[in-house]
C-alpha cells in the first residue's frame, strides 16, 4: 500500500494554529487579540484558537476543517487521533457529502467518548496499524478511515471514500476486509458490508463513484469501470469511464475537473471539448456503439438521469 505524500511545509492547510493561551503568553491580551481579528491577521478558527486570516482565505472547507482539527488536538486534555471524516483531509481525500460541521478524534485509552462544543470524541479499540502520523498530526490510517467513514456517511459519501483510496493504492480490499472482521462490535455498521461490495480501485473519481451509486440504486445493470477499447488490431485506442459491452453502450462522466485534467500548455477548455468530441466519434465508430454522456448537474437529478439511461440501455422498451 502506499500512502500520498506529505503536503508541503508552506501549504497553508499548515497553518499553525494558536491558542490563546499561547497568545496571552506571547504577551497579548484579548482587546489585542480582538484588534489583530479587526485588522485581517488573526482569525478564530473554534473557540480559543486563531490562525493566519491570509492562510485561512484561500482554504475550502475542508482545509478550514483541518485547521479546525488542529486546534482540537491541542486543545484536548489527553492523547486524541484524528479519525472519521477528520482524517481525510490529512491524505488530500475527498469529503464530499460528508459532514464537516463536528471534529472526530479518537481516544486511544479506551475511555468513553463525547460529543460537545463541535468535537465528537470517539472510543474504540486501535490495534497495530491503524494511527499514521500525517503532517505533524497522529492520523488513522486510510484502512480505518473508510471503515469509519462508512458509519456517519451515506452509502454515496462513503463510497467515494473507499473508491478514492483504493485507486491512490493506500488500502486494499483486502486489508479493508482483515479490518472489517474486527469492528463487529462497532455502532452504526449496517451500510460497511455494502461499501466494501461495491467498491471498486477502477472507479477514478468522485463523479464516477457518484454516478455508479445512481445506477446501483435505480436497479440499472452494473456497467464496467474503466473499459479499454480497443481497434481492430486488438490496440487500446480509448478508455471509457464505464462500459455495457453487451448492451452497445458507454457512459462517459463529465465534470470540470477532467476536462482541467486533459487540458494541455497553450490549449483552451474550448479546444479540450472539441477534442473529446472527436475522441467519442472514434469510440463509436470504432465499436458501432451509443453514447451516454452525464454531468453534475445529472446526478442532481437522479430518478430522471435514471431514466435516461435506462432509455438508452433498452431502446426497444422505451419505444413500447
Amino acid at each position: 500500500m502506499t500512502l500520498p505524500p506529505p503536503r508541503p511545509p508552506d501549504d497553508p492547510r499548515n497553518t499553525p494554529v494558536l491558542l490563546r493561551r499561547t497568545l496571552l503568553g506571547q504577551g497579548h491580551d484579548d482587546r489585542s487579540i480582538a484588534r489583530l481579528m479587526a485588522d485581517g491577521v488573526l482569525v478564530r478558527v473554534r473557540r480559543g484558537a486563531y490562525a493566519s486570516k491570509p492562510a485561512y482565505d484561500v482554504l475550502d472547507a475542508a482545509g478550514r476543517h483541518g485547521l479546525r482539527a488542529r486546534a482540537v488536538v491541542q486543545q484536548a486534555s489527553t492523547r486524541v487521533v484524528l479519525s472519521h471524516v477528520s482524517g481525510l483531509p490529512e491524505y488530500d481525500a475527498p469529503t464530499w457529502g460528508l459532514d464537516l460541521s463536528d471534529v472526530h478524534v479518537t481516544r486511544p485509552d479506551g475511555r468513553a467518548g463525547r460529543h460537545e462544543a463541535g468535537v465528537h470524541q470517539h472510543c474504540g479499540t486501535i490495534i497495530d496499524g491503524d494511527v499514521v502520523v500525517r503532517n505533524g498530526l497522529e492520523v488513522m490510517s486510510p484502512t480505518r478511515l473508510v471503515l469509519e467513514v462508512t458509519t456517519v456517511g451515506t452509502l454515496e459519501s462513503s463510497l467515494v471514500v473507499a473508491n478514492h483510496f483504493l485507486h491512490c493504492g493506500a488500502t486494499t480490499r483486502q486489508a479493508l476486509s482483515t479490518r472489517a472482521a474486527l469492528m463487529d462490535k462497532w455502532p452504526h455498521t449496517l451500510r460497511t458490508g455494502l461499501v466494501l461490495r461495491l467498491a471498486d480501485d477502477r472507479i477514478e473519481s468522485v463523479g464516477e463513484t457518484r454516478s455508479f451509486v445512481l445506477l446501483f440504486n435505480h436497479g440499472l445493470p452494473l456497467p464496467v469501470p474503466q473499459y479499454p477499447i480497443l481497434d481492430r488490431d486488438g490496440r487500446a485506442i480509448a478508455r471509457v469511464d464505464f462500459a455495457w459491452p453487451e448492451l452497445g453502450v458507454f457512459l462517459e462522466f463529465d465534470g470540470k475537473v477532467k476536462y482541467e485534467k486533459l487540458l494541455r500548455p497553450g490549449q483552451r477548455a474550448s479546444d479540450v471539448v472539441l477534442a473529446e468530441k472527436e475522441r467519442e466519434r472514434l469510440i463509436c465508430r470504432t465499436t458501432g456503439w451509443r453514447c451516454i454522456r452525464i454531468t453534475w448537474a445529472d446526478l442532481g437529478r437522479p430518478a430522471a438521469t435514471a431514466a435516461m439511461i435506462r432509455d438508452e440501455l433498452f431502446p426497444t422498451l422505451a419505444v413500447a
